[in-house]
């Protein structure tokens, strides 16, 4: 068994840290954030502050994949979030309903999936982690940088533990960066005397407008979960303890959608969209929440088939991380921890086996995720610029276009559909199902839904008037 630091104890770092302790290893998350969680998860929201997370009480979700991830994994942690408040999600209860076959088919519970504002689900994910009798977190302790050991490859530095900001240096067998989309891996790296690794990064150019509301009963679901609405999309999410969020975004470029920081303007926007409006029915529970210069990045510590660095690995979106509109991102991360599990088990003694294996799993795994939300956001934006600007919008991807049009129809079209948006499949292996193409072509031609609320002229009025 071995001794593992994992740097960052946001709900990926905790995650892939409890996989690595339920496997025997001795496991050190650090953390800089020097504050806990409350004992109750439920006081989170209000009584928990995370400086190092910019985005902690922006919208976050939890789709089925992470609950497959868990159920897999880490056994009881379900539970744990249905405890602690979370609530129960299935988007099968709300078809459309030009859909006419509404028989349940097997497999139906996988759609099914937990979830809760980002603080509560972290609180939940925490106890769990310090519960657990071989991991250890350490909260307020900053990695700075990286302990050096003797080589596993020629040439190329290993890593043997790290340093803190007090000085102290934690050895350890393996590293692992969960610090976020703001990892400081590349002064690390640098540091060390290691290659570059591979870096892929641009500016998203979203911004968000979101605002919390409680209330007895969560929002009846009668539109997407994500709904484009012409030059501006709109998110409504389900939370925790009776409560949920609704979030308006666009492009940032866009200027009089700043309007949108004043609640009464923010209100009205979502009002004048119908199958949203009601989400505003409950008691507002924030102010409007701002957040924009999210980055698209992606790292890689693999270059031309070789590492940069051995005894080093990153997961979630201290690897790759997009903009957060699909909400996919602590998803992808749990997927991502499950795969660091298992290239350990098999690869924990040859470390450059090892980070030859997991960028291999990532590549095949998770990094298809990354490709398909990034070549999403730039149609979505390129689309959104065209309509401000009172230009046709670009065309869109003709297979999306025809998946979501028989979605519209076909029960088996839209459960494809579900699944490539909850992150338990990627469009291609839905495509190449039997019987989907003909599914698909049963509609061709036939527009993709549109969803109802102000074109661009009515919507300035709103963030005008």
């Amino acid at each position: 068994m071995a001794g593992i630091v994992v740097c960052g104890g946001g709900v990926v770092g905790l995650c892939a840290g409890l996989m690595l302790a339920e496997d025997g290893h001795e496991v050190t998350v650090l953390e800089p954030d020097p504050t806990g969680p409350p004992e109750q998860p439920a006081a989170a929201w209000d009584d928990w502050r995370r400086g190092g997370v910019a985005q902690f009480r922006q919208p976050h979700t939890l789709f089925p994949r992470f609950r497959q991830v868990a159920d897999a994994e880490l056994p009881g942690l379900v539970d744990r979030l249905v405890d602690g408040g979370c609530v129960w999600v299935d988007y099968l209860e709300s078809l459309p309903p030009s859909i006419e076959d509404r028989t349940p088919r097997p497999g139906d519970d996988r759609l099914r999936f937990v979830t809760g504002r980002r603080p509560v689900t972290e609180a939940v994910v925490a106890a769990a982690a310090e519960a657990h009798p071989r991991l250890s977190v350490r909260r307020g302790v900053r990695v700075v940088g990286l302990v050096a050991g003797p080589a596993a490859l020629p040439g190329v530095p290993h890593v043997a533990g790290v340093r803190t900001d007090s000085g102290a240096e934690v050895r350890a067998d393996l590293v692992v960066d969960a610090t976020g989309r703001r990892s400081p891996s590349a002064d690390w790296l640098t540091e060390l005397g290691a290659h570059p690794a591979r870096v892929e990064s641009q500016t998203s150019g979203f911004a968000y407008y979101t605002r919390y509301f409680a209330g007895p009963e969560q929002p009846r679901r009668i539109g997407p979960q994500l709904a484009p609405l012409g030059s501006v999309s709109l998110i409504t999410l389900g939370g925790d303890n009776g409560t949920w969020s609704v979030t308006v975004f666009g492009p940032t470029r866009d200027t009089p959608l700043k309007a949108l920081r004043e609640p009464a303007v923010f209100d009205r926007v979502v009002g004048a969209c119908p199958r949203q409006a009601h989400w505003l029915d409950g008691r507002p529970v924030t102010g409007v929440l701002a957040m924009a210069g999210v980055l698209d990045r992606y790292r890689r510590l693999v270059v031309d088939g070789e590492p940069v660095v051995t005894g080093l690995v990153a997961v979630g979106d201290a690897w790759a991380c997009t903009n957060p509109s699909a909400g996919r991102g602590i998803s992808v991360g749990a997927v991502h921890a499950q795969l660091l599990r298992a290239a350990v088990r098999a690869e924990l003694d040859d470390p450059a086996g090892l980070v030859r294996a997991f960028d291999e799993a990532t590549e095949r795994g998770v990094t298809p995720f990354y490709r398909t939300q990034l070549a999403a956001d730039r149609a979505r934006i390129a689309e959104m610029d065209a309509l401000r600007a009172g230009r046709e919008a670009p065309p869109p991807d003709p297979v999306r276009a025809g998946l979501l049009a028989a979605a519209v129809h076909d029960p088996d079209a839209y459960r494809g559909l579900l699944e490539t948006v909850t992150c338990l499949a990627l469009p291609d292996e839905v495509l190449a199902r039997p019987g989907m193409a003909q599914r698909i072509a049963a509609h061709a031609g036939e527009p993709p839904p549109v969803t109802p609320g102000p074109d661009r002229t009515r919507l300035l009025e709103l963030l005008s008037a």
